[in-house]
C-alpha cells in the first residue's frame, strides 16, 4: 500500500494484513505534503516517533511494524487475509446495529470536524505543492526512472 493506499487505513476500523505486506507514504519524497487526514491520524495512532519517521522519510515497512504500529488489526497469511476480513464482516453485521454505531461514535467521538479540517488544509497544500518545483523533479525523475535531485530547491 503506497501513499492513499497506506493513508486510507487510518480511516478503516478494522484493518487486516498479509504477512508480506508493505506500506510506505512517500508524500516528502515526492515534494507534497500527506493527504488523507495522516498529518493528523498518524501520530495519533503510531506516535509521533513513528509517524514522523514514516511520513518525514517516507520509506516502506512491513506488515509487522505495521502491526506494532497500530496501523493494522492483525497480520495472517496472504492466502487467509480475504477469508478473515469476510468471516469478520459476517460478525460485525450479526450484531446490533444501534450499538456497533454508537459504539463507533463514542470512540471517534471529536474527531470528524479535526479530520475534516486537516484533509482540507492537507488538500490545500498538496495541490500548491504539485506545481512546485521540487513535485515536478520528482515527478520527472520517476517517469525518467532515476534519483531525484532536489539540491537545487
Amino acid at each position: 500500500a503506497v501513499g492513499i493506499g497506506t493513508t486510507l487505513l487510518f480511516h478503516c476500523d478494522l484493518v487486516y494484513a498479509g504477512d508480506n505486506a508493505a506500506f510506505s507514504m512517500p508524500f516528502v519524497n515526492l515534494g507534497v505534503c500527506p493527504e488523507a487526514a495522516s498529518s493528523l491520524l498518524a501520530p495519533q495512532r503510531m506516535g509521533y516517533g513513528r509517524a514522523a519517521e514514516a511520513l518525514l522519510l517516507g520509506d516502506p515497512f512491513m506488515a509487522e511494524a505495521a502491526l506494532e504500529m497500530g496501523l493494522v488489526s492483525r497480520i495472517v497469511p496472504p492466502s487467509e487475509v480475504n477469508a478473515l476480513a469476510q468471516r469478520q464482516a459476517l460478525k460485525l453485521a450479526a450484531k446490533p446495529m444501534s450499538s456497533v454505531l454508537a459504539s463507533k461514535r463514542l470512540m471517534k467521538q471529536g474527531q470528524a470536524d479535526l479530520v475534516a479540517q486537516r484533509m482540507a488544509e492537507e488538500g490545500t497544500l498538496f495541490g500548491q505543492m504539485l506545481a512546485q518545483p521540487a513535485a515536478q523533479e520528482a515527478f520527472a525523475a520517476f517517469m525518467e526512472k532515476r534519483k531525484p535531485d532536489f539540491s537545487a530547491f
